[in-house]
C-alpha cells in the first residue's frame, strides 16, 4: 500500500499560491484585452459542462485517483478509530461548519461590503468546498508530518469514494438551504464526470500499470510523468477562471480578501477538531497528522469543476473556489508546522 510520495513538498506545490496570483493577473488581463480568447471557449459546452474545463479538470483530477490505492480498502479494519475522525470531521462536521461560517461572514460581518446576491452566489463557493475534502496533496502534508504512509491512503481512499454517495445529498441540501436552485441532473453528471470517470480510469491505469511494470517503476517513474501534465492542467484552469472573473476582480479587488477569512477559519477549525479528536481517543501521532490534515484540505479541483458545471465560468461561485486553491497551500504548511511541534503530545505508535 505505497503511494508515489516525495519526501518534501515540490516546487510547483510550495508555490502553488504565488502561482495563483500570477494565472489571476493573467487571466484578467486576457478577458480584459483578448476577450474573444474566453468567448470562443465558452462555446464548446454540453450540457452547461464547458468541454475545454472538463478536459483541463481531468488532467488534474485523473492523474490524482492513479495514486490512490484503493486496494488499501481492506485494510479498513485495521485501526478504525483514525478512520472514523476523518469521516466524521468530512462528513458530518466540515460541509455544515463551512456553511456556518461562510452564512456569518459574507451576511453579516461583510454585508457593506458584499451585495445580498453576491453573498448568496460567494457562500454556493464555500459550500462546494466544504463538501468536497481531500486533494492529492495530502500525501504531502502527511509525508511532512511523517505520517504512516500507508494508513493515509485508506483514509484518502475511503474519502474519495464515500464523494460518490456523499457530495450531491449534501450539496443539494445546503444550497436548497441558501435558496440555489441547483438541478439535479446538473450535479449528478459533475459528479459523473469529475469523479466517477477519472477515479474508474485511475483505478484501471494502475492496475494495468503494476500487472505489467510493478509498484515500483508506477511510484518512481510512471506517475511522475504526469507531475507536470496535472501542473499544467491546474495553472490553465485557473486562467481559464480569472478571463471570465476579470471584471469581477477589477471591480471588487477586495472581495478576494473577504472570501479568503472564512475559509482560512474554517480550514484551521477543521483541522483541530479532527486533530484533538485523535488525540482523545489517543491514536499515534503518525495517524493523527493526516487525519487532521485530511479534514482541513479541501478538494478544491472539484469544487471549482462543480462551480463551473453548476453557475458557470464567469460565476462569483466559481471565484470563491478559486480563492480556496489561493489559500489551501499556506495554510496547510503552518498546520504542517504545528503539528510537528505537538507531536510530542501523542503515543510514537
Amino acid at each position: 500500500m505505497k503511494t508515489a510520495e516525495k519526501p518534501e513538498i515540490g516546487f510547483f506545490q510550495k508555490y502553488l499560491s504565488l502561482w495563483v496570483i500570477l494565472c489571476m493577473a493573467v487571466g484578467i488581463f486576457i478577458g480584459k484585452f483578448f476577450p474573444m480568447i474566453p468567448a470562443f471557449l465558452n462555446k464548446f459546452e454540453y450540457a452547461k459542462v464547458s468541454i475545454p474545463m472538463a478536459v483541463l479538470i481531468w488532467l488534474m483530477i485523473y492523474p490524482m485517483m492513479m495514486k490512490v490505492d484503493f486496494q488499501s480498502i481492506k485494510d479498513v479494519g485495521k485501526n478504525p478509530k483514525g478512520l472514523f475522525v476523518t469521516w466524521i470531521a468530512n462528513w458530518l462536521i466540515k460541509p455544515f461548519t463551512m456553511y456556518a461560517i461562510a452564512s456569518f461572514f459574507f451576511f453579516v460581518v461583510f454585508k457593506a461590503f458584499i451585495a445580498p446576491e453576491l453573498a448568496t452566489e460567494y457562500l454556493a463557493g464555500a459550500v462546494l468546498l466544504g463538501a468536497a475534502p481531500c486533494t492529492a496533496m495530502v500525501f504531502v502534508w502527511s509525508t511532512l508530518t511523517k505520517g504512516n504512509p500507508a494508513y493515509t491512503v485508506v483514509q484518502v481512499a475511503t474519502n474519495d469514494l464515500i464523494i460518490l454517495v456523499a457530495f450531491v445529498p449534501i450539496v443539494k441540501f445546503l444550497l436548497g438551504v441558501s435558496n440555489v436552485e441547483v438541478p439535479w441532473d446538473t450535479l449528478f453528471l459533475s459528479v459523473v464526470l469529475f469523479v466517477v470517470i477519472p477515479l474508474v480510469g485511475g483505478i484501471l491505469t494502475r492496475t494495468l500499470v503494476l500487472r505489467k511494470k510493478g509498484l515500483e517503476y508506477f511510484n518512481n517513474t510512471f506517475v511522475e510523468k504526469f507531475d507536470g501534465v496535472t501542473t499544467i492542467g491546474l495553472l490553465l484552469t485557473l486562467v481559464l477562471v480569472f478571463s471570465f472573473q476579470g471584471e469581477t476582480i477589477i471591480r471588487n479587488p477586495l472581495h478576494i480578501v473577504l472570501i479568503a477569512v472564512p475559509l482560512v477559519i474554517q480550514t484551521f477549525f477543521i483541522f483541530f477538531i479532527a486533530y484533538f479528536a485523535a488525540w482523545l481517543l489517543k491514536l499515534p501521532y503518525s495517524i493523527s497528522a493526516p487525519a487532521g490534515m485530511i479534514g482541513a484540505s479541501n478538494f478544491f479541483e472539484l469544487s471549482v469543476a462543480v462551480a463551473i458545471s453548476l453557475f458557470g465560468t464567469s460565476s462569483a461561485a466559481a471565484l470563491a473556489t478559486t480563492v480556496g486553491v489561493l489559500t489551501e497551500v499556506p495554510v496547510m504548511l503552518l498546520l504542517v508546522k504545528i503539528a510537528n511541534k505537538t507531536q510530542h503530545w501523542f503515543p510514537k505508535n
